[in-house]
């Protein structure tokens, strides 16, 4: 039996990324432990941690009273195996690496309570793998958050053939009190964040390296363009507002000059050609769209983009693209 409700975690490494995981969960009133490969090393993260919450609150980065919730709520531990004894929820952040994972979960498990969730902050590595290690595969599980953590809202979740539903439950209801997002993939070795990062920086090396573009002007491409658009719909949701048809048009182009790699996938095709084609004739990706709603969602679209260039005129260029000034590159 697991626990119903996640109070108190502890993270094992206490990088950026743990570190940043810490502070997201002591911020929201959780009382949480971190260890690192020494108790010099953990208490030099903390000092890191807390300064840098701080910083935060004084920028206006985090809501007011987050870095004295912090500081009440995270402490350390001098072990692994003394922050997992005795708390609801573990979350292993270790390095990316395969080894070290499975070391650090070996002792993590057999330290926890019987009843503590486990997960690890893999970004690719499939729970399949990792799970062996896991004393109560039941209650492992991939809780991927990205960098940095106290500010990006979306996290994989990722479970194993054993992995209860409840698990899955109770992780979703604690991500959510953290203002979380969270979203359950099958166990794919990177799963579908860093699938989808992956492809775009590829094919984002291979167009430099065709001389088709620098790599300032593909990101300025990125950011300003389809990249503009991510921040508040998928691919799916704007392929639906662009019009499917459109994209079955677009691939012939695609496809006659690449190949099969970028031929049509079937599903578009197969939404075109019952005569779906997104919002314009109301239906699409998303199922059915009224009158009503198609409107709504236009309105919210141009609001929404609207809002985002205001936002960057306020804050102006970042200082890569100052940069890209300044060089004239």
């Amino acid at each position: 039996m697991t626990v119903q409700i996640i109070r108190s975690a502890a993270i094992i490494g206490a990088g950026y990324m743990g570190g940043g995981i810490a502070q997201s969960l002591a911020a929201a009133g959780m009382r949480v432990t971190l260890a690192d490969v020494s108790p010099e090393a953990t208490q030099r993260a903390l000092e890191r941690l807390l300064a840098e919450a701080r910083a935060f609150e004084d920028q206006g980065l985090i809501v007011p009273g987050s870095h004295e919730r912090i500081m009440s709520n995270l402490t350390t531990a001098s072990s692994i195996e003394d922050a997992v004894r005795d708390v609801d929820f573990i979350e292993e952040a270790v390095f990316e690496r395969e080894d070290v994972k499975k070391e650090v979960l070996g002792r993590i498990s057999a330290a926890a309570r019987p009843d503590a969730i486990i997960g690890t902050n893999t970004s690719t590595i499939p729970v399949h793998v990792l799970a062996p290690m896991v004393s109560g595969q039941e209650r492992f599980l991939t809780v991927h958050f990205s960098n940095p953590a106290p500010f990006i809202p979306g996290v994989e979740l990722v479970s194993g053939t054993a992995t209860k539903p409840e698990v899955v439950t109770t992780v979703r209801e604690m991500l959510a009190r953290v203002n979380r997002q969270s979203a359950e993939v099958a166990d794919r070795p990177t799963f579908v964040l860093n699938r989808l990062q992956y492809v775009l920086f590829k094919e984002a090396n291979t167009i430099i390296e065709e001389g088709i573009a620098t790599p300032e002007d593909v990101d300025t491409i990125v950011r300003s363009t389809f990249g503009f658009r991510l921040p508040f719909f998928g691919p799916f949701a704007i392929a639906d507002m662009a019009g499917l048809d459109v994209y079955v048009n677009g691939f012939v182009t695609a496809e006659n000059a690449f190949g099969a790699r970028l031929s049509c996938p079937e599903t578009v095709k197969r939404l075109v050609s019952e005569g779906k084609h997104g919002v314009k004739n109301g239906a699409g990706y998303y199922g059915s769209y009224s009158r009503e709603e198609a409107e709504e969602l236009v309105a919210y679209r141009n609001r929404a983009y609207a809002k985002m260039a205001e936002l960057l005129r306020e804050l102006g260029p970042s200082p890569l693209e100052k940069k890209k000034r300044k060089t004239g590159k």
